[in-house]
């Protein structure tokens, strides 16, 4: 027999304002809007984040970095070599696109590019979020043998990589920019193991 969970309203609060802001960004996600989309009241939202937007704004970036820190996690954990786990990503988040009509990119960065330069807490938050996946695929890399310097480089290029494949791929609505991205991103890993 299966145990299901409830929701409490505060993840769904969280949950909500991830969503929206990475479908809508910070400046065109209201309180009302997030409100309604948790199913919570107003007051709700503002007993559990006195902060208002800007502290929403944070724990939807930290929503965000756990997400697709765990597909990432997943994914790598999935593929023995390195090279075959970017293809394997990029396939997940080009199927995770798709299936989302184009709707769902990056968790964090649309969220951080609108409001970064106002608000430090969202840009710390963002920074996080990449610091955290950095990680996850620099670790990756050591642990096929990859030395610290050249998985730490590799990493950043695979992240960077992969944010604009999602945006460019959500944008043009193709797979595409992601499958390239995935295949282009297995071959420079496989080069700095000849």
């Amino acid at each position: 027999m299966r145990i299901k969970h409830e929701v409490g309203t505060r993840d769904r609060i969280v949950r909500a304002t991830s969503r929206l802001m990475q479908r809508q960004g910070y400046e065109g996600t209201g309180l009302k809007d997030i409100s309604r989309e948790a199913e919570a009241t107003l007051g709700s939202v503002y007993h559990f984040f006195p902060g208002g937007k800007v502290e929403l704004a944070v724990e939807a970036i930290g929503h965000g970095d756990r997400e697709f820190a765990d597909l990432l996690r997943a994914v790598m954990g999935r593929e023995d070599d390195p090279a075959d786990a970017m293809v394997a990503c990029a396939r997940e988040l080009a199927t995770g696109m798709r299936d989302s009509e184009w709707m769902d990119g990056c968790p964090v960065t649309t969220t951080a590019l609108e409001s970064a330069r106002r608000l430090p807490q969202v840009r710390e938050a963002a920074e996080r979020a990449f610091a955290n996946w950095h990680g996850i695929v620099r670790g990756k890399l050591t642990a096929a043998g990859f030395d610290h310097d050249t998985a730490s480089d590799l990493a950043h290029t695979v992240v960077s990589t992969f944010e604009g494949a999602e945006m460019t791929a959500q944008i043009t609505r193709s797979t595409t920019p992601l499958d390239l991205a995935g295949t282009h991103l297995a071959r420079l890993v496989r080069s700095y193991r000849q």
